[in-house]
């Protein structure tokens, strides 16, 4: 059944992207306004929970993403230089058995295309960067940067960390530089000339870890990341090119396989580690924050997109059937009651940066289906 209700979504993210393909399956008109002229596959892996993998399912690209990620047996933690392991988090069919949706490892670009498949292209306009935004009471005007103005009667702001839905409607709040860094690349295995490495492995040093992976079922590509202490480094861009030689001298010390695959690392991005504290407020009226731009965390637990993912599958449960501003903003009050407490412990959790260091109990995180779970009153 089709509603009355127009809905604005802000970002062609991950969250972005899944809240306009779950609110486009229940029959809501949306429109997905990006500032970006065209998609582009950055080179980033992504782990997809088994929670992450309920949403997908229920978005039906459960399928596609198979075909698409690898399949790990486990995420293994290692010492960086014995190589001993610490804690083996098994995943494969056991978990999937007992979570209902398999673990898998997959590249941001094909996960990103994935969701974009299941928004109608007409729904998605690119080159669109919003400068501002009035609420009006009976309707959302979103400004644009070329000029021109769209209305809507609720907006979701899934516009990143860098939210200006979020310094609008809250005003600017502190960023959390941790004194970390983080390198990043997915390349060809190709380049490891026949060296084997691990499905998936945490390396843990005594002041900085890495953590690679593959990211294609036929082992094809690799994909890493890392963090180590570099205070006063500010730069959250995840396009920012690093220093592939300085990243190589701060792992001079660990182990063998580690070192193999970053002499074999042709180029790497670099940004600074940083979250915010939990917000008190996610929604003003018709317009709510989801995903990055209301509850941003370091990737320590893999579950920066998860936790955005969640939010699209509950809020479009929400807004299903909500044909009027009194029904939007009921909507987007129960959203915030039913996520908040679980989006807050993650990023509380993650900024610890001890998830899976040693025997962890996952149940709370992997369990989780927001098709399912109950939501506020």
């Amino acid at each position: 059944m089709s509603s009355r209700l127009s809905v604005a979504v802000v970002g062609a993210g991950m969250g972005g992207l899944a809240t306009a393909a779950a609110l486009h399956r229940r029959g809501i008109r949306v429109t997905v306004y990006e500032q970006a002229r065209r998609f582009a596959r950055l080179g980033a892996g992504i782990q997809l929970g088994c929670n992450a993998m309920q949403v997908l399912r229920g978005l039906g690209l459960e399928p596609q993403m198979r075909q698409a990620a690898f399949y790990p047996r486990s995420w293994n933690n290692r010492d960086a230089g014995t190589g001993e392991v610490r804690y083996d988090q098994i995943f494969g069919a056991s978990a999937e058995r007992k979570y209902g949706a398999p673990y898998l490892l997959a590249h941001r670009g094909d996960l990103h295309a994935a969701l974009a498949s299941a928004v109608p292209a007409g729904h998605i306009r690119l080159g669109h960067q919003v400068t501002g935004l009035a609420d009006l009471g009976q309707a959302v005007v979103l400004r644009f940067a070329s000029g021109g103005t769209a209305r809507h009667d609720a907006v979701v702001a899934a516009d990143g960390v860098h939210s200006l839905a979020r310094n609008v409607l809250f005003g600017p709040d502190e960023v959390n530089f941790t004194g970390r860094i983080a390198y990043r690349t997915t390349f060809p295995a190709a380049l490891l000339a026949g060296y084997p490495i691990d499905g998936c492995t945490k390396w843990w040093g005594e002041d900085r870890h890495i953590v690679i992976y593959y990211v294609k079922p036929d082992r094809s590509e690799v994909y890493f990341v890392t963090s180590q202490p570099e205070p006063g480094f500010t730069v959250e861009s995840w396009s920012a090119q690093g220093d592939v030689a300085a990243l190589r001298a701060a792992f001079e010390g660990f182990h063998p396989q580690v070192r193999r695959v970053l002499a074999a690392c042709p180029a790497v991005h670099k940004w600074a580690l940083a979250d915010r504290d939990p917000l008190p407020r996610w929604h003003d009226r018709n317009v709510t924050l989801l995903g990055d731009a209301c509850h941003p965390m370091t990737p320590y637990m893999a579950q920066g997109a998860a936790m955005a993912l969640e939010d699209a599958a509950v809020l479009a449960r929400l807004l299903d059937g909500a044909d009027d501003h009194t029904g939007v903003q009921d909507a987007f009050r129960r959203f915030e009651a039913t996520r908040k407490d679980r989006t807050s412990r993650v990023q509380l959790t993650s900024r610890a940066n001890t998830w899976l260091r040693t025997r962890t109990d996952v149940d709370w995180v992997y369990s989780y289906n927001p098709w399912t779970t109950p939501l506020a009153a």
